[in-house]
């Protein structure tokens, strides 16, 4: 361990240290400022659109600004166990919750091009697949930090082995994840006749592609994510990683205030808005086809028998 910090307080004066750091207190507050604003950003954006499952990027947001305000507190007690436990908890888990609402997007993404026959995973399990998968990697990693926490070295190592084998996890269950939108996406382009369906007047092409193109996006930031949280612990609580703050603002905090704010801009309500568009474009070409051949002015009453 390096030397520790002056000011830095034991757990209940036993010798054990929390923390290997004095957490910051002005880059808490920024980062707990930028997170609830995108999360507010989002509860405006889920009441505009109505696409009620993405509020678990909402309630993981929340966790964000919360773990931030136990960092504040904790600067002032370093001794103290419930705001290490309150902001390591809160910090670890909502990309897990951010990772659940990607899976949920995909399969909608292709039931509204109607590529069912072109996924690699059926559409109707896709969901319950993959966040069966996050869900275990949840449990996984909240029971290793709650193990981390006890303040014995025996329970704090198994923790750190739990919480990297729920990363592992996470990471196996997001790289199926990305495997599938992949393939998914290759097989629907090689299929003309398929992307004519719904791409052929360009009404419906560009927007699922931004949304999967996002998706792709915030996928890469969460594995990065990941993968470093893996390096973290397993480089043990003595490590650079967990005995530095700055590694997590930058390969953790960052990586996921530019995920909400990628999932904000280019937000699942794109369907809602071209499912409407679409539906009134079908209506007004039918309407056409009818008054063309006036079979619309007699059905009217407009024209006689």
């Amino acid at each position: 361990m390096k030397e520790i910090p002056k000011g830095l307080e034991s757990l209940n004066d036993s010798g054990y240290y929390l923390w290997k750091y004095i957490p910051s207190v002005p880059l808490a507050i920024i980062f707990a400022i930028l997170f609830l604003a995108i999360t507010g950003l989002h509860i405006k954006k889920l009441f505009d659109s109505r696409t009620w499952y993405c509020i678990w990027f909402i309630i993981g947001g929340l966790m964000e600004v919360a773990g931030f305000i136990a960092r504040c507190v904790a600067n002032y007690n370093t001794g103290k166990l419930i705001p290490y436990v309150i902001q390591n908890l809160l910090l670890l888990l909502p990309p897990v919750l951010f990772a659940a609402t990607v899976y949920m997007v995909l399969g909608r993404i292709i039931r509204h091009v109607n590529g069912e026959i072109y996924s690699l995973v059926p559409v109707k399990w896709m969901t319950f697949i993959f966040v069966m998968g996050d869900l275990l990697s949840f449990v996984v990693q909240g029971g290793g930090a709650g193990l981390m926490v006890i303040g014995d070295a025996e329970k704090t190592e198994r923790g750190e082995k739990m919480i990297v084998g729920g990363l592992l996890i996470q990471v196996v269950v997001f790289g199926f994840f990305c495997v599938t939108a992949v393939v998914f996406h290759l097989r629907y382009n090689r299929h003309s006749v398929a992307a004519a369906a719904y791409g052929g007047r360009g009404g419906m092409a560009e927007g699922w592609k931004k949304l999967l193109f996002m998706l792709y996006g915030v996928s890469g930031l969460i594995m990065a994510r990941s993968l470093f949280r893996v390096a973290e612990f397993a480089m043990g609580e003595d490590g650079y990683l967990l005995a530095n703050e700055w590694p997590l603002y930058v390969f953790d905090s960052v990586l996921m205030l530019a995920v909400m704010g990628a999932f904000w801009m280019w937000h699942p309500n794109l369907l809602v808005r071209e499912g409407g568009r679409e539906r009134v474009r079908s209506q007004v070409s039918l309407e056409e086809t009818e008054l063309s051949s006036g079979t619309g002015l007699k059905d009217r009453g407009y024209l006689g028998p």
